[in-house]
């Protein structure tokens, strides 16, 4: 219909010209989404399109309103379990032929030597008035009480404890490592708060770097052979309760700072132990699946500097026992006398690092304090809330066994040994020498036991795709619309809006010579 037709008829009948324009706009527009509504390969909308009767129209507009409804509710579901983020943990074996050997280490059980401690601790208990004695030749159990408050004093006037403690050297007999021999040199030390200097074979250190043993090294099968001396004569008295003699060991992975305190294991005197381990790694996801962390913290990261050689990694464990230190601190000035290795703690707010005094054992604001943070969540997140769980790390399962020893022929070959060690030695030891191998001897072997690796790997229930797949099959099973379903929709969008482009051209034109 031309312009000029529609002039004539708007002389005739008592309308607009302008009124015709836009009903065939309206009309247009309309057929456009009714020849998308006839079409589209959604389910419903067709129906509702082509209904006859109002009854056939209200039965299909309900229809496709509800089964719509239904869709959006499970989709809904979908997407509020997708950003749930659950996991689940998957289980596997690798067969690794060549592993990192673990790092093992071992303590005396006895924290410190008589010999070197006595005469220092009798002159502080008797300046102290606590006891009035010269005699440092045996101590009674009314002066070992006075043990821990020592320990207090020396850690408290920032004195080096270390000279009182068992060194590696005066007891370590013999080291072989797959067929080769290594010495004192190949271990590294830490200090336990409940078992004096510790060492570790095999750590990961700064200066090798990633320069571990490997189980398949000198063409062997990873097997540790140790031999130590305990040197038992020296325990101070009252101090190991009822032990007489022992050791501690822990086999860990290479960058772990062992808490050997809590989770070492105690070999007995006279025995040569065998340990074998089945190597296990742990692996979760990053948030937002999981809270795991890898980060050290900055008062972590004060305590891992004492150890200066050490490549330690992020521990859930050690994280927490700062995190109550911190607390500790606050509210009494001191921190818990039991927890020695963790004395230095950043003040809480502040990037202050300190060395914190240790209380007394007869004060109990520490278990006090110790029990608040622990049992209150508000207190707990303020202090610890960097103490996820962490991201990777390595265990081992742990079998045992042991058999008597020593050998009368071993015996022998390790008497020069001992007698060579620096540690003073019973009066009547060449009397009761044998008896006293027999009693300090302590062999400890660490295999592996297999080449197989249990891996547990956490993975996402659901992933992106999942979701995807989830919408997909919903939409598609309510009302039938898939991404080509969504391609009409946009051609029919991407018509309507062509349409009105032309319209708005060849309207601006006629505007323009009306105002002229």
């Amino acid at each position: 219909m031309t312009d000029s037709t529609i002039k004539h008829i708007a002389t005739v009948f008592p309308i607009t010209s302008e009124a015709l324009q836009t009903d065939i706009k309206y009309h247009r527009r309309r057929s456009i989404i009714q020849e998308f509504s006839l079409n589209t390969s959604t389910h419903g909308i067709p129906g509702i399109a082509r209904s006859r009767s109002v009854h056939n129209l209200i039965f299909w507009t309900i229809s496709f309103l509800f089964f719509t409804g239904v869709m959006i509710f499970f989709i809904t579901q979908s997407i509020q379990a997708y950003f749930g983020y659950p996991t689940q943990t998957s289980v596997s074996f690798i067969v690794q032929r060549s592993q990192a050997f673990p790092a093992v280490s071992v303590c005396n059980y006895a924290p410190m030597r008589y010999d070197l401690v006595i005469d220092t601790f009798l002159n502080y208990t008797n300046s102290r008035g606590l006891t009035n004695t010269t005699d440092n030749s045996t101590v009674t159990a009314q002066q070992a009480y006075y043990i821990h408050d020592f320990v207090q004093y020396i850690f408290n006037s920032e004195q080096d404890f270390t000279p009182y403690l068992f060194s590696l050297q005066s007891m370590l007999l013999n080291c072989v490592y797959n067929g080769q021999p290594c010495n004192n040199t190949d271990f590294t030390s830490f200090v336990s708060s409940t078992y004096g200097f510790c060492y570790t074979f095999n750590a990961k250190t700064k200066s090798n770097g990633s320069a571990i043993r490997q189980t398949t090294d000198n063409g062997g099968s990873g097997k540790l052979e140790l031999g130590f001396y305990a040197q038992s004569q020296q325990y101070f008295p009252y101090v190991s309760a009822d032990a007489s003699v022992g050791m501690m060991i822990m086999v860990h992975d290479n960058t772990e700072l062992p808490l050997i305190d809590v989770a070492g294991i105690e070999l007995a005197g006279g025995r040569k132990h065998k340990i074998g381990y089945k190597k296990r790694t742990n692996q979760l996801l990053p948030p937002p699946y999981s809270d795991c962390t890898n980060n050290i913290s900055l008062a972590m990261q004060a305590m891992y500097d004492r150890y200066t050689n050490a490549d330690y990694t992020y521990s859930q464990a050690i994280c927490t026992t700062i995190c109550i230190q911190t607390y500790v601190y606050q509210e009494c000035n001191c921190v818990n006398p039991n927890e020695v290795t963790a004395r230095t703690i950043v003040v809480h707010g502040t990037n202050q690092r300190i060395d914190a005094p240790l209380c007394n054992l007869t004060d109990n604001c520490f278990a006090d304090a110790t029990d608040r943070i622990t049992n209150t969540d508000s207190i707990w997140n303020e202090f610890c809330s960097e103490c996820s769980q962490e991201c990777s790390f390595v265990d081992f399962t742990i079998t045992t066994s042991s058999v008597s020893a020593i050998s009368t022929q071993y015996a022998y070959e390790y008497k020069p040994l001992v007698e060579q060690s620096g540690v003073p030695l019973p009066k009547n030891w060449s009397e009761i020498w044998q008896s006293e191998m027999q009693k300090n001897y302590i062999g400890v072997d660490i295999v592996s036991e297999t080449t197989r690796v249990e891996a547990y790997t956490q993975d996402a229930s659901i992933t992106a795709v999942d979701l995807i797949s989830n919408i997909g099959g919903n939409t598609g099973l309510w009302i039938g619309i898939s991404f080509l379903s969504l391609m009409e929709l946009v051609e029919m969008l991407y018509r309507l809006i062509r349409y009105h482009y032309y319209i708005f051209r060849r309207r601006a034109p006629d505007e323009h010579n009306t105002n002229l």
